[in-house]
């Protein structure tokens, strides 16, 4: 086959190639913050008049975001961390959390944070798999989950190994619906309906299970890896997946979880001075609004190329044509 052929096969190649790939979200700004006494910023929710975040360093403390300035400051609200019920998680899986948290800090391992339109906060543990209330006051309650979640997730193939359980929550604004997110190995998605004070599945609690790997994008260098979800959010009757092996965000059906449309950050993660000495991605909160995302940065302490070493939040504005763009 001449040259002249192969640059035509090429050519007509290249839209289907393209059409499949992920619109580029826009970078806005980013902003280091200050005050989170341990880092590794892993939830992030707008509560109110300000955004907040939780660090799964600590035990009892969720920070208010002055957003006043281009660096950030974290003002600390403390609670008192009722006693963890049990979930039915496996012993094995329940000691080598707490052993993890006795070395790091951070015994529950909060990897998710959401909020309702009465300024309610949801944390959702890793460590217990259950899901902790902050209200405006300040006090906190641990969510009567179904007795039968974390069994159905098990038996889905989630929830099986230690640092791969619930890594997102979000609850709609009437509180009435929660979703939970596996990590990885296996990643799934996982709803539950309000009953009065006690919530419940209906028809199952698990919309979504599945393994296998999918590539990083190019520029990394580090090929395929488990899929992951790393952030969950609610915005207009629509889930928002983080999905950091791909750098990108997701919207899905909140009824099945089925992927609708992806975007992708990975221009915004992926410039020099912003890259870490890491093979995996690191944006570990999400929250979506009507103008576009915040995308929260857990650095686990390490510096990036230019040698910022504070948890970052990134703005990045909403699709053309909105989140609930066809294509």
């Amino acid at each position: 086959m001449n040259a002249r052929w192969i640059a035509l096969l090429l050519a007509l190649a290249t839209p289907v190639w393209a059409a499949g790939q992920s619109a580029e979200l826009e970078f806005v700004s980013e902003h280091p913050i200050e005050g989170i006494a341990q880092g590794n910023l892993s939830g992030l929710a707008w509560c109110g008049d300000a955004l907040w975040a939780v660090s799964d360093r600590e035990d009892n403390v969720l920070y208010r975001l002055d957003a006043s300035e281009t660096v950030w400051q974290a003002e600390a609200e403390r609670f008192e961390l009722p006693p963890v019920p049990n979930t039915g998680l496996s012993w094995g899986v329940r000691m080598r959390s707490a052993v993890a948290g006795l070395f790091r800090g951070g015994e529950m391992d909060f990897e998710g944070l959401s909020c309702d339109s009465l300024g309610n906060r949801y944390l959702v543990s890793e460590a217990h798999a259950a899901v902790l209330r902050v209200s405006p006051a300040g006090t906190a309650d641990w969510l009567k989950l179904p007795g039968g979640l974390v069994r159905q997730a098990r038996a889905s193939g989630m929830l099986l190994n230690f640092n791969a359980m619930f890594e997102g929550i979000a609850v709609d604004p009437g509180a009435d619906r929660l979703w939970l997110a596996a990590e990885h190995s296996r990643r799934g998605l996982m709803v539950m309906h309000r009953k009065q004070s006690a919530w419940q599945c209906t028809g199952g609690c698990v919309l979504l299970a599945e393994g296998g790997r999918e590539a990083t994008p190019a520029a990394m260098g580090e090929g395929e890896q488990p899929r992951r979800f790393s952030g969950l959010a609610f915005h207009k009757e629509k889930l928002f997946t983080l999905e950091p092996v791909p750098h990108q965000i997701c919207r899905r059906r909140p009824s099945t979880g089925a992927s609708e449309l992806c975007w992708s950050y990975a221009a915004t993660a992926l410039a020099e001075a912003r890259r870490y000495d890491t093979p995996f991605g690191n944006a570990e909160a999400l929250w979506v609004d009507e103008e576009g995302a915040w995308i929260g940065i857990d650095n686990n302490g390490l510096a990036r190329a230019d040698g910022e070493k504070r948890p970052i939040v990134w703005r990045v504005a909403a699709p053309k044509g909105g989140w609930g763009a066809k294509k």
